[in-house]
């Protein structure tokens, strides 16, 4: 039974007998480049971005012991001028990189190729022993004419984060596979999927042939990886679930042109589940995140504080070598966030954000225990202090206030109002699960300095916080009422507190004021 070559349509049938979005509408770019300058083409997402969903999906559709026609009756591929010129026509075959990862990583490459090519022979039997995956394609097309359609997928997981001698033997294989003077006449097509962009060495890529549709620059691809709004409403009201939660959960992530896209595995596990929760953490680690934000470059902590706080903060992509060993500074390490999926890019102001609450939830934990002083221990104590504000506890939060604002301030440039708002807005990370957090929101004869809007299935109530500096904590709860700040808030909850803080300059003291309000 062939395990690379014309295997059929098994991990495309088992997509379609879940729940499926149809994202056919890619194959139609990929036939446009076949047999075309345009063939070698190189996708990269992070993690639960639909890489593989797709890659079972474009397999299925070129290889010639699947049966097409059933499989993508009615999707939209098959609105497609070329949908029959291609469909099941191409020898294709699909590697997975991440199955040869238990291989010994000094034969890796070497097994890798006689694993394929054993395969080669079922197809062929004719084919000559060899060692070689390029002499031995080569020698098929020679014989026979035949042009190869090859999906490879995760192909980066030999590079990240192996020995040189092994990164280097692996591209050298790639190099000749691909760059070779007769590498278009054995291919009519090569896909490649990989969580980052081919390696660049100096100022050129390893494979500069390849057209690259990344997580921060995907091109015409941005649809085709991870859902839109539209598909997520619509999963929403066939499975009875709510679209405000999945977008403050799930949501966040611009992809070119695409403003709205959410992670696509998260979306389908909550369904499962039935459980707007955290699923980034079941199949990830917040050790990557901490990895990467205790490196010591200038101005980096600055920044890691205020993405946490909410902030935006413009980055210079293009000096990223697409290489995890290779930090250089700290556009390098939010650049490499990025592409991971832990940070939305907006490409046309070149900022970057923590798009959802779920990811925000990996920051948390990774900050927690990257040695940060008072604010990790701050981040840490969130949930207690969020439970202090709601039982009135005033003493337990001027404390909490007073250990950690100096070290959240320390990351700032500025020590006023809006160091303050900042380390409030961080002391009350937990929060962020439970509400929508506004800074200045309108309400009233006024702005509030901060609001807490409950989620529908939050548990908590609202909070409207007025933040004072060198003046008085029972002066900020008498404007919240004065100018009546909560008023918009009636109705969201049983009750509404007010908290108003105060930070002395001088002593470096919090004074705070509760009251509570019918909701």
């Amino acid at each position: 039974m062939a395990l690379y070559i014309d295997k059929g349509s098994a991990g495309f049938e088992s997509v379609l007998n879940s729940d499926f979005v149809d994202k056919t509408g890619v194959i139609n770019m990929l036939n446009a480049c076949i047999n075309t300058e345009n063939r070698f083409i190189c996708v990269s997402r992070p993690r639960r971005f639909g890489k593989t969903v797709a890659a079972n999906m474009i397999y299925a559709y070129y290889n010639r012991k699947a049966d097409g026609k059933t499989l993508f009756n009615g999707f939209e591929i098959t609105k497609s001028a070329t949908y029959e010129k291609y469909l099941n026509k191409f020898p294709t075959i699909y590697i997975d990189i991440n199955e040869f990862a238990q291989i010994d990583r000094k034969l890796v490459v070497k097994e890798f190729q006689k694993l394929v090519i054993k395969d080669l022979k079922l197809s062929y039997p004719d084919l000559e022993q060899s060692s070689d995956l390029k002499i031995a394609l080569d020698e098929i097309h020679s014989k026979t004419g035949d042009k190869f359609v090859l999906i490879v997928d995760e192909w980066d997981s030999l590079i990240r984060d192996v020995d040189k001698d092994v990164q280097e033997e692996y591209l050298m294989l790639l190099r000749a596979l691909f760059k070779a003077n007769n590498s278009k006449d054995i291919f009519a097509l090569v896909y490649m999927t990989g969580i980052l962009p081919i390696l660049k060495y100096e100022t050129q890529s390893a494979l500069n042939n390849f057209g690259e549709y990344s997580f921060i620059k995907p091109g015409p691809t941005a649809k085709y990886y991870g859902f839109t709004k539209n598909e997520v409403k619509d999963i929403c009201e066939r499975h009875g679930m709510d679209l405000e939660l999945m977008e403050h959960s799930y949501d966040g992530y611009i992809v070119g042109t695409e403003q709205s896209m959410f992670n696509p595995t998260s979306v389908m596990r909550c369904v499962l589940y039935r459980e707007y929760s955290n699923y980034w953490g079941k199949s990830a680690s917040y050790a990557t995140i901490e990895r990467y934000i205790k490196k010591d470059f200038s101005g980096l902590r600055a920044k890691i504080v205020k993405l946490l706080e909410g902030g935006a903060i413009t980055i210079e992509p293009t000096s990223f070598r697409n290489d995890m060993k290779h930090i250089e500074n700290t556009d390098d390490v939010l650049t490499l966030l990025a592409h991971l999926g832990y940070l939305s890019y907006n490409p046309l102001f070149k900022k970057v954000t923590i798009p959802n609450t779920e990811v925000a939830d990996e920051f948390k934990n990774s900050i927690r225990n990257c040695g940060w002083g008072g604010l990790s221990l701050a981040v840490g104590q969130s949930f207690d202090l969020l439970d202090a504000t709601v039982s009135g506890d005033k003493k337990f939060i001027a404390e909490a206030m007073d250990s950690y604002h100096d070290d959240a301030t320390s990351f700032l440039e500025y020590n006023d109002e809006n160091s303050l708002a900042c380390a409030i807005k961080l002391a009350y990370y937990a929060a962020q699960d439970y509400y929508e957090i506004f800074r200045e929101f309108p309400s009233g004869k006024g702005f509030a300095d901060m609001v807490f809007v409950p989620l529908k299935n939050s548990p908590y109530p609202a909070i409207v916080v007025e933040l004072k500096y060198d003046k008085s904590a029972q002066g900020a709860i008498a404007q919240i009422k004065a100018k009546q700040y909560h008023i918009k808030l009636r109705g969201l909850s049983n009750k509404i507190v007010l908290l108003g803080i105060n930070y002395d300059k001088s002593t470096k003291k919090h004074e705070v004021e509760l009251e509570e309000l019918e909701g």
